[in-house]
């Protein structure tokens, strides 16, 4: 800004002492203004040959440090992707072969080491994409930046003194073509569709997990109820036992004489059955639940793993072409350039 200020100083100055000159001002008049004009003409010399300096220092690291890491980054990206296509490839033959799967192998009801994996599955493809969104917005971030300030880094500045000189031609670096291309490409790459795969996988193991967790909530009613009715059983024996022993002592006539009065063996037994046909009622709720659950996680899995596994397998299939195209434009400009 202050090199910009000086230049347009010389050249009033400049302009000045013409004028002056075409119409003869006195000496004295025309000395001071080409004082005034010599100074500000080494005043721009000096931040002249500062300012080239700087930028000479700039160029020379974008060129001989930035661009060198940027061309490692791009190599190291294009193989990990290619790597990362090869073990999703290789996953997605596994879980294609879930479709032979037989069911009636599997246990037959959900234990706590299965919930706990099943949690830790969840949490982990939670996990999975919270980190690749950052991946993704960080690497788009990082692109974006440093393209934005190399389109300013290679605008020319007009050094020529003269007024209405012709503007000097902007340079095309080989950061410049790599990172114009980098930053086109990450804008057509369909991160979003990886993205969602990612985030429908981990509703579905959290519908799996609801599934489980009435499971296991239904099991633990049942170990409450048996628990309660093994309880009850052994004080309706001792009752009953007390009760039959107390009957024995007593005519049957003198009992219940009238008969309205309501038998307390027949009452208490009616409360045992009744507690014994709901833990019935439970444990068959229990095993159609286990089904259920079986069932409806397999179809899930069978269902959106492939799926998912074909999305980032050609999402990492795409990545790590994009870094090949990328590496292949970082080797034309190195021809260009020689």
């Amino acid at each position: 800004q202050e090199f910009e200020v000086i230049k347009m100083e010389y050249q009033q100055k400049l302009a000045s002492l013409n004028k002056k000159k075409q119409r003869g001002v006195s000496s004295s008049s025309f000395e001071r203004t080409k004082s005034a004009a010599s100074h500000l003409h080494t005043r721009y010399v000096v931040d002249l040959q500062t300012m080239e300096s700087t930028i000479s220092e700039i160029n020379r690291l974008r060129d001989q440090q930035l661009y060198p890491k940027l061309l490692e980054l791009v190599k190291g990206m294009g193989h990990m992707w290619d790597a990362m296509y090869k073990h999703h490839k290789a996953q997605l033959k596994i879980i294609s072969e879930l479709k032979s799967f037989d069911i009636s192998v599997a246990a037959r009801e959900t234990s706590e080491q299965h919930n706990e994996r099943t949690v830790q599955l969840w949490q982990v493809v939670q996990e999975w994409h919270v980190q690749y969104s950052k991946f993704m917005a960080s690497q788009k971030e990082y692109v974006g930046n440093l393209y934005s300030w190399i389109k300013l880094n290679v605008i020319p500045i007009d050094t020529n003194l003269k007024a209405n000189s012709s503007q000097p031609v902007e340079t095309t670096p080989p950061i410049k073509r790599l990172l114009h291309a980098w930053h086109d490409m990450l804008g057509k790459l369909p991160d979003e569709d990886a993205r969602k795969a990612i985030h429908t996988f981990s509703e579905v193991v959290h519908i799996i997990l609801v599934h489980q967790d009435e499971e296991i909530k239904l099991r633990q009613r049942i170990q409450d109820t048996r628990k309660e009715h093994e309880r009850k059983s052994r004080q309706f024996e001792d009752w009953a036992r007390k009760y039959m022993e107390k009957r024995a002592g007593i005519p049957p006539e003198a009992g219940n004489p009238d008969g309205t009065r309501a038998d307390p063996l027949a009452e208490r037994k009616a409360a045992m059955e009744k507690l014994e046909n709901s833990l019935k009622e439970l444990e068959e709720a229990y095993t159609k639940q286990c089904k259920v659950v079986r069932e409806k996680s397999l179809s899930l899995l069978r269902t959106n793993l492939p799926e998912l596994f074909r999305i980032v397998s050609e999402f990492s299939l795409q990545s790590a072409a994009m870094f090949k195209d990328l590496w292949s434009i970082s080797n034309t400009n190195d021809q260009l350039d020689d």
